[in-house]
């Protein structure tokens, strides 16, 4: 392969690097699969819908369209304090102090996804995450049928949405970026990464534009179950269809489908 100097150094630095994360000392194997990566021309927009491509770029584009509509973005960017106040936070400061303690526990729970996301890998933690947050939406929507509870209805809302929070950052949403990095082809990664990201910011968009027009027409139980079954939709996915990348090169990754096979038995 017609390899740089700049890619000798960084091949180098990468086998060390290697033997490093897997505690052995033959990577040959491994890394002659990267060498054979990088000597790869740059993909193409056909080569995306190419039968060894197409599971991963239905999988990334499914993951990022229904996720979406669980309503995170809802949540996170635009009307946290506006639920709070529908939920019974009559003054402003109180509705900020909720939307505080849902950013800190944000915060906190990608924190934790990092330290398991490796040792746990990444099916179970999307599966725990997104499991807790459709119950905390169908929690969240039990709040609001109820809205003469009062002060009642508020603490059942901030602990729903601290849940569903606190379940989204834990999976989905930080799974899901490093998901899209590892299943493409080296060569189409950045198409396929845009396809994703195109469609996660699109419909995160198109959901946080909707999200009072939705509780004029559902009502505000129904805009929050109506996120949840979103919700399980994208549990089914990820269970039936979501392969498991933990401890996989990304060479093995794309070896994998291109041989045809089902996503689930990627390692085995």
């Amino acid at each position: 392969f017609n390899i740089t100097l700049s890619h000798y150094i960084l091949l180098r630095v990468t086998s060390n690097a290697l033997k490093k994360i897997r505690g052995i000392i033959n990577v040959d194997n491994e890394f002659d699969g990267i060498v054979k990566s990088i000597g790869q021309h740059s993909g193409n927009w056909s080569e995306l819908l190419s039968p060894s491509v197409r599971p991963a770029l239905i999988l990334g584009f499914g993951l990022a369209l229904l996720r979406s509509f669980a309503g995170f973005s809802v949540i996170l960017y635009g009307y946290s304090p506006t639920i709070f106040q529908f939920a019974g936070f009559e003054s402003a400061s109180e509705a900020i102090l909720a939307t505080v303690a849902v950013g800190i526990v944000n915060v906190i729970m990608t924190i934790v996804a990092m330290k398991f996301i490796d040792s746990w890998g990444r099916r179970p933690l999307l599966l725990i995450g997104l499991m807790g947050s459709f119950i905390s939406l169908g929690v969240l929507g039990l709040a609001f049928m109820f809205p003469e509870s009062g002060k009642l209805t508020g603490w059942l809302a901030l602990g729903s949405l601290l849940l569903y929070v606190g379940s989204w950052s834990f999976g989905p949403r930080p799974v899901f970026w490093l998901l899209i990095s590892e299943i493409y082809p080296l060569k189409i990664r950045g198409l396929g990464m845009s396809v994703g990201t195109l469609t996660n910011w699109g419909t995160n968009c198109l959901v946080t534009l909707t999200f009072l027009t939705l509780t004029h027409v559902l009502g505000r139980p129904g805009t929050f179950w109506f996120y949840g079954l979103a919700g399980i939709c994208t549990w089914l996915l990820v269970y039936f269809f979501v392969p498991e990348t933990k401890g996989q090169s990304l060479e093995k990754i794309e070896d994998h489908f291109r041989s045809g096979k089902h996503p689930r038995e990627m390692g085995k």
